[in-house]
């Protein structure tokens, strides 16, 4: 029992001697002020103006300028098929040849009863003159020749029909037609599009018709090609606005000479709107958006509590505008010229002593390009 005394009053008097110790510190760091806040590391930057194009952004979708999926007017058999997938053709240029043999030797016959036609008429006309017939029968022949020619030619004309030719210049997509398939009328055969230029067509909020108008320049970015912007023009805009999203469509006509962008893919259109602005921009990392508003945090040269310099933190509000990529544009609330910190503001109050190490900034680019890892 008593050893145990001794060892509990040795532990009290362990723990009194420790809490003096600490007791007596921090009147002392009393005695000599407040206790120092080490510094806390952010990354920062000067805002300063940069030129900044308004756009109109949108998200639309490719269309080939003449689109066709070729197909049979008359049923047949394919002899010949005179194409490869994904060629380009020429308008005109035979695609697939139908058997057509049948229809030829039709045709020679009645090529043929054209002809006797055209002997009878002429040896009645003969025998008209000589008045050994009547001109009824002489009129009676000239319609039947008429008759026999309207003939060939309507056969003439199928047989054409069994000829399938491009209908415009463009490229060939795939098909899975075999010579010896027997196709019916309005069987697809291939299609056809012609891709150089594009249209891209979008759709642009009605409080937003006044920024467009035809011929104003177009950028086209797609995501099958990062990096690489296609330059167009706006060639139409629709004559209404749907009622449903009140919405207007647009059309814009892209060049596209290496064909990289093809029917159906979707695409981002930014289109230039109105003159130029110098804005003071920021990332987007550097504002922190509030109930209250939106703030930043700017750098303050000031002085500790013991008088020496030192960088703080000042929370300011401010008015953002229009974003374009990671950036953001600031309408009001930061000075030129100011040093704005960028990232580690979840750290910060004002007063908060602060170390910029510029190491490793955000992204602050106007048109970002996702990279994948």
């Amino acid at each position: 029992m008593k050893r145990w005394m001794i060892m509990c009053l040795g532990v009290l008097l362990l723990v009194a001697a420790i809490a003096f110790v600490v007791y007596r510190n921090i009147m002392k760091q009393i005695a000599q002020g407040s206790v120092a806040q080490p510094p806390v590391v952010v990354t920062a930057m000067k805002v300063v103006p940069q030129e900044w194009q308004p756009q109109l952004n949108a998200v639309g979708s490719l269309r080939a300028i003449r689109g066709v999926d070729v197909t049979t007017e008359i049923a047949g058999l394919v002899r010949e098929i005179r194409f490869k997938s994904g060629d380009e053709i020429k308008s005109g240029a035979v695609l697939v040849q139908l058997n057509a043999d049948s229809d030829l030797a039709q045709l020679a016959s009645l090529k043929a009863a054209a002809d006797l036609a055209q002997v009878t008429l002429t040896r009645d006309r003969v025998q008209l003159a000589a008045e050994a017939i009547s001109q009824a029968q002489v009129d009676s022949d000239e319609a039947d020749l008429k008759s026999k020619r309207a003939q060939a030619d309507s056969q003439q004309a199928t047989i054409d029909k069994k000829t399938i030719r491009a209908p415009f210049s463009g490229r060939l997509g795939i098909t899975l037609v075999n010579p010896g398939q027997y196709l019916n009328p309005g069987d697809k055969v291939v299609t056809l599009q012609t891709i150089d230029p594009i249209y891209i067509d979008f759709n642009l909020p009605q409080q937003q018709i006044s920024g467009v108008a035809v011929g104003q320049p177009v950028a086209v970015l797609s995501d099958a090609y990062q990096g690489q912007t296609f330059s167009g023009q706006v060639t139409a805009i629709d004559a209404k606005v749907d009622t449903t999203t009140r919405n207007v469509q647009i059309e814009a006509t892209v060049a596209n000479p290496k064909r990289l962008l093809l029917p159906g893919m979707f695409g981002r259109a930014a289109v230039d709107s109105g003159e130029k602005k110098a804005y003071l921009t920021l990332p987007q990392t550097a504002i922190t958006y509030n109930p209250y508003g939106a703030t930043v945090f700017i750098t303050a040269d000031k002085k500790d509590a013991k008088g020496n310099p030192q960088l703080q933190a000042q929370q300011v509000f401010i008015t953002p505008g229009p974003t374009r990529g990671d950036q953001v544009a600031i309408l009001k609330g930061v000075p030129d010229g100011a040093m704005v910190v960028t990232s580690g503001q979840l750290k910060l109050k004002n007063g908060t002593p602060l170390r910029i190490d510029n190491t490793v900034q955000p992204q602050n680019q106007q048109n970002p390009t996702p990279q994948e890892q």
